[in-house]
């Protein structure tokens, strides 16, 4: 077996850190407060997953290359997993109640169960749900 990460932080810039931080707490997400300032933010998808949210001056020092606006580029589309239809659709539906956009209207194969929205920075994030005893 290849490389395993035992983390993954995702960075992502946002134009607002706490309107970010406001947006993504009404949905059910927490932070870290150890990993929190005025330029950044950890939010807690999972014991082992985060996205870390930086301002777009902090998030700079980090890269040479431009910085996209998300809004109008896609530079990603960060999927996580739901443990039921029922949680993808309130976890959407939170989203576009917190003013996220939507992205993808609800997709259904049956064994597995999509749908997305864009956050206030337009950063695409998917929900799923597979019923992996159906997929077989």
């Amino acid at each position: 077996m290849g490389f395993q990460a035992g983390q993954l932080f995702i960075n992502l810039p946002v134009a607002n850190l706490q309107r970010s931080v406001d947006f993504f707490t009404a949905i059910g997400f927490e932070f870290n407060p150890q990993f929190t300032d005025e330029n950044a933010t950890c939010m807690i998808i999972n014991g082992n997953t985060y996205a870390m949210l930086l301002t777009r001056e902090y998030f700079g020092t980090f890269t040479d290359k431009t910085i996209i606006d998300s809004a109008a580029h896609t530079e990603v589309i960060t999927c996580f997993s739901a443990a039921s239809r029922e949680q993808v659709d309130e976890l959407v539906q939170k989203a576009l109640d917190a003013g996220g956009k939507p992205f993808n209207a609800p997709v259904d194969h049956g064994f597995m169960y999509n749908w997305s929205f864009q956050d206030l920075d337009g950063h695409l994030w998917e929900v799923v749900y597979m019923d992996e005893s159906a997929a077989q």
